[in-house]
């Protein structure tokens, strides 16, 4: 069988390499999932909620470990690495806290003689697959709810964070779950997509590009098998005229830079009122001069690699594109030694002049640069903002509450921020609209994605 091997973006270095599942493994896993399945969805809430929590608190004690293997598989800052285990703990907690609540029956009202209601049944078995990109935040949006709801699960992580999988496979083989609830696999695309095809599976969660969340829907097409897709984004800024420009410019500095731009809800696009354009446009660029782009397992270094050298060689080609096309670069990339055409290290770039007519606008670019559009008015912000193929994220930075959610109702978003972004908070749906996908995860939502109704409806006689 063929290997799955991770390249480093750090040195080019292997990281690890591991042989794929056979399809006799592969059908042991999913015949393994369906048996430990019909069990685990008569066992109480609460022992679940147990061992689930108990499969956290081994993920977190392995932090010392998940936060260099972080650095060295996909190349974010060793400063941060960890960090993302914060985000995890904390959507696994929530959606573990509500899972009684959410999956509780549903009374209608009374109906003298009869007795009514509606339960959550589980699906039965759900394949996860993760991207590199936050390999434990992405994952633990479905995997959690999931089991917590009754479900076996089998995730397929990415090859760029391939050690990831291996690292939740020890947690909850830690937290004692029973045999064959949780399975790791190494699947090839190949191998996902013949799983999928075969209809062994009753839900699918996906997170990555339209192109992949395209071939998932062909294997899954006439199996009946659910498909929750989170695909591709190009989220908006808009800055208001009342704006507290500080924190804005901090805020969304970090929120286009941060994991050198590979963030699904990272801010691709900014829109700044003309009141304030000139003086916001002057202090991103101030902010991000200051970023150090270097060797991820430095701790002096701010802004790592990108994860591959295909990414790295589209963030160049969209800017070369909109420099083409007239658009003006504001940070020098000399002052970045580590920058190289060919290479995984790309500098912080902040580009104006731009339009709709460039790739850097419309097309997810992934990675550090950002284009800045001067508008007049919020009518010119909402249009531009909705002129795009996807929809995940938007942020409003403003001090008027109502105009952010007037706005907001206009725009063609999944989530609408103000004055933040870049955040799953995991009380609220996580979810986005045109190319960027179907289905949620998170919040009370996220759980009717993973359940399926049943009515009771008794007649007394």
């Amino acid at each position: 069988m063929p290997d799955i091997v991770c390249i480093s973006p750090v040195d080019g270095s292997e990281v690890a390499r591991k042989s794929t599942s056979s399809a006799k493994e592969i059908a042991n896993a999913v015949a393994a999932a369906r048996k430990a399945q019909a069990a685990w969805r008569d066992v109480p809430i609460a022992e679940r909620a147990k061992l689930c929590s108990a499969a956290v608190d081994a993920m977190l004690a392995m932090r010392s470990e998940i936060g260099p293997e972080i650095s060295r598989q996909m190349g974010r800052p060793i400063k941060y690495a960890a960090g993302e285990l914060g985000g995890f703990e904390e959507r696994a907690r929530y959606m573990i806290g509500i899972a009684g609540q959410a999956l509780a029956d549903v009374i209608p009202d009374p109906k003298p003689g009869f007795k009514r209601y509606v339960r959550r049944e589980p699906l039965g078995v759900v394949l996860t697959v993760a991207p590199w990109n936050y390999p434990y935040l992405t994952a633990v949006n479905s995997i959690i709810p999931a089991l917590m709801a009754g479900n076996a699960v089998i995730l397929k992580h990415a090859a760029q964070t391939i050690l990831a999988g291996d690292r939740f496979q020890m947690a909850f083989d830690k937290a004692g779950l029973p045999k064959g609830l949780f399975r790791t696999l190494t699947l090839s695309h190949d191998d996902t997509t013949k799983l999928i095809a075969s209809g062994s599976v009753d839900q699918v969660c996906f997170t990555g590009s339209v192109e992949a969340g395209r071939a998932i829907e062909r294997a899954a097409a006439g199996t009946f098998t659910g498909v929750g897709l989170e695909l591709g984004g190009k989220d908006p800024a808009y800055v208001r005229a009342d704006v507290k420009l500080d924190h804005a410019i901090e805020n969304i500095v970090d929120g286009v830079y941060f994991n050198s731009g590979q963030c699904c809800c990272g801010i691709e696009r900014v829109y700044v009122h003309a009141d304030v354009y000139d003086k916001f446009v002057d202090g991103f660029v101030a902010l991000t001069k200051k970023y150090v782009l270097d060797n991820p397992l430095d701790e002096k270094t701010t802004l790592g690699p990108m994860a591959q050298k295909r990414a790295a060689a589209t963030v160049r080609e969209h800017i070369d594109e909109s420099l083409h096309k007239g658009a003006k670069a504001l940070i020098d990339t000399k002052q970045f030694a580590k920058d190289a055409p060919g290479s995984t290290y790309v500098a912080p770039q902040v580009l104006v002049n731009v339009d709709h007519g460039m790739k850097v606008m419309m097309e997810e670019t992934f990675g550090p640069v950002t284009g800045i559009m001067k508008v007049k008015d919020d009518d010119e912000a909402i249009r531009l903002m909705n002129d795009s193929p996807y929809g995940l994220t938007a942020s409003l930075w403003t001090t008027d509450r109502d105009a952010a959610e007037r706005i907001g109702r206009r725009i063609e978003t999944g989530t609408v921020y103000m004055n933040r972004c870049d955040y799953l908070d995991p009380g609220l749906a996580w979810t986005g609209v045109k190319d960027t996908g179907r289905g949620a995860t998170l919040s009370r939502i996220g759980y009717e994605m993973l359940t399926r109704p049943m009515s009771f409806h008794l007649r007394d006689v």
